[in-house]
């Protein structure tokens, strides 16, 4: 059985532990609590040396960090992934985006707002900005799609759903986002949230 390490504050450690609770995946969780410094104790760096969350422990005892790369290996053969190349490139280019125009910009305000006392007046405005247009592209595609790679649900769901959902937290509206709220609905149904 493999165990997941994370944070459940952290949309990155929820993407893992959706693809394994979707799959059926049996799995340990152990919980690091950020706020309270566990992903930098000795203990903790051991399991990954770099001190984030999430990690995945494999049974053979292997360490895997990086939480799209642990839900590609969690969901290895599974309907989450595409069957063709250009599917599976369109998931990885979604994926890729996710970490670095979605992620960094609406979880880091997010993270500043809820656990740094940061002001909604005060956010960094260029993360801000770089949020709406995340937003913006998305609500793009999804008035005309109804998933992110073709007609089905895929990782790049999950991936951009975990901190989309807390995306008003950080002081985001999707008010005038339908395609989002929908979008947002049917991806926590199909994951049984």
């Amino acid at each position: 059985m493999v165990t997941l390490y994370g944070d459940k504050i952290s949309g990155n450690c929820l993407k893992t532990k959706y693809v394994a609770d979707h799959l059926g995946i049996k799995y340990n969780w152990v919980d690091v609590s950020v706020l309270k410094g566990e992903s930098r104790t000795e203990a903790f760096l051991m399991v990954n040396p770099w001190g984030q969350v999430p990690a995945l422990k494999a049974e053979d005892g292997g360490t895997l960090t990086q939480s799209n790369a642990i839900m590609l290996y969690l969901a290895e053969g599974s309907p989450l992934i595409p069957k063709t190349n250009w599917d599976r490139a369109k998931m990885n280019e979604w994926l890729f985006w996710e970490q670095y125009s979605h992620e960094t910009s609406i979880a880091v305000t997010r993270f500043h707002v809820m656990f740094q006392d940061c002001n909604i007046a005060d956010r960094d405005q260029a993360l801000v900005s770089k949020g709406e247009a995340a937003l913006d592209r998305m609500e793009e595609h999804l008035q005309e799609n109804s998933w992110f790679v073709g007609d089905w649900f895929t990782l790049a769901d999950i991936a951009l759903y975990a901190y989309t959902q807390f995306a008003p937290d950080a002081g985001f509206s999707l008010d005038e986002r339908p395609a989002i709220k929908r979008w947002l609905l049917q991806t926590a149904q199909t994951l049984g949230l």
